[in-house]
């Protein structure tokens, strides 16, 4: 039985895989000096299965990989693409080089330490490959006939988050800035008073004809941006007002009206937020 390819081509050589483990997307875009891809899967093995499905579409070698951001369902796979090209450039901005450098190792731990996580072994056996191509605002990928420009619009959902744009096809890869498949995650590692501001700025560069790739989910447009700028922009607001009426930060979940269920992404943003608006 054939093989059907996991990349589908969403604009001209722009292709996305949808993978079910973390529910990731990975981004190949074509020009006629290679192929970049944006982020890795999130382990050497499912880094492998991504070059195995690139292979299959034949549509020219491997010559950049982006990370996103650091986590390690964008990042694990870089060691795979570094087994198969020897060199290969690996770009992020410095805060996700510095971040993985720091915390991938604990988050490797994180899966020893659960044995029934079916990915336990595969993510034991991953070698953590820290990107070697980092920059602070913006940075250019050369692909002959077509520019990969990736743009640090401020910090969110982690401290280094990029957008990829390729503005000839009108194509936007917003990395877990945006998440569809989910509400966006508010993590320990995240800035929810700044992510608001950020995307007002990824707004600001994109029409309502732009094709939008979150890291997590279906492709989306503008308007879902902007409804879901509006959703954090709420959590800001909320943790705003309890911090200023002194509501302490272990009632602040109870107490605020918020968008989203109350669950970590909204204890995340209370400490978080609590944190820089009163230094606690």
């Amino acid at each position: 039985m054939a093989i059907v390819p996991k990349f589908v081509e969403v604009a001209d050589r722009i292709w996305v895989a949808r993978y079910d483990w973390a529910d990731v997307n990975i981004t190949a875009i074509g020009g006629e000096r290679g192929l970049v891809v944006v982020d890795t899967h999130g382990s050497a093995a499912a880094g492998r299965i991504v070059l195995g499905d690139l292979d299959r579409l034949s549509i020219g070698p491997v010559t950049h990989v982006v990370n996103s951001h650091w986590h390690w369902d964008h990042t694990f796979g870089n060691g795979a693409f570094r087994e198969a090209v020897r060199d290969v450039p690996i770009h992020a901005h410095e805060e996700a080089a510095l971040w993985l450098a720091d915390q991938g190792e604990r988050m490797k731990q994180r899966f020893a330490d659960s044995p029934d996580d079916p990915h336990r072994t595969e993510v034991a056996a991953t070698e953590i490959v820290i990107p070697d191509r980092t920059f602070v605002d913006r940075q250019v990928v050369d692909l002959g006939d077509r520019l990969l420009e990736l743009v640090f619009f401020g910090r969110g959902h982690t401290s280094g988050d990029i957008v990829a744009r390729v503005v000839d096809a009108n194509v936007v890869i917003a990395g877990d800035l945006v998440e569809e498949s989910a509400k966006p995650w508010i993590g320990k590692d995240s800035w929810p008073l700044e992510w608001p501001a950020t995307l007002d700025r990824l707004l600001e560069s994109i029409t309502e004809q732009t094709l939008v790739i979150p890291g997590h989910g279906a492709m989306v447009d503008r308007q879902f941006v902007r409804a879901q700028r509006g959703e954090i922009a709420k959590i800001v607001e909320t943790v705003r007002y309890l911090a200023g009426l002194g509501i302490p930060a272990d009632r602040a979940a109870s107490e605020g009206e918020w968008p989203w269920e109350v669950d970590e992404r909204i204890h995340n943003a209370v400490s978080r937020g609590y944190e820089t608006l009163l230094g606690a």
